[in-house]
């Protein structure tokens, strides 16, 4: 996966902003103004890119067992957050996969106005 199909990929999700609220090196894209991926795209500039998403305390278990490349949020909760190495041993499909669950996870968080406010929402 590349910088631009991970972004692209954010983005398409309903009522998804993107920000740059810690410096300039840290993309975060938000759902009704809750985090649900961030990345250092330095890091993908230097052939290293992972991403921070939200997860299922018990399925991130699972994923950090099975998957060398799925480690504890870096900087993030441990217990709600992965970090998860791009092109590495993680297929593209599964990256997509836990950027939906991340997603899925902060919307069902949102207050029921706001979530009908952005299911409302063209994309």
């Amino acid at each position: 996966m590349n910088l631009e199909t991970y972004y692209e990929y954010c983005l398409s999700k309903k009522g998804v902003t993107e920000h740059f609220p810690f410096d300039e090196d840290t993309l975060v894209f938000k759902v009704g103004g809750k985090m649900f991926a961030l990345s250092s795209l330095s890091q993908w500039e230097k052939g290293q890119p992972s991403v921070n998403l939200k997860c299922d305390p018990e399925r991130a278990e699972e994923l950090r067992a099975e998957y060398d490349d799925i480690q504890p949020g870096f900087h993030m909760s441990k217990t709600h957050w992965n970090t998860i190495a791009v092109n590495a041993s993680v297929s593209d499909a599964l990256v997509k996969e836990l950027i939906d669950h991340s997603y899925e996870l902060v919307f069902k968080s949102l207050t029921k106005k706001l979530q009908n406010e952005i299911q409302e929402l063209e994309n």
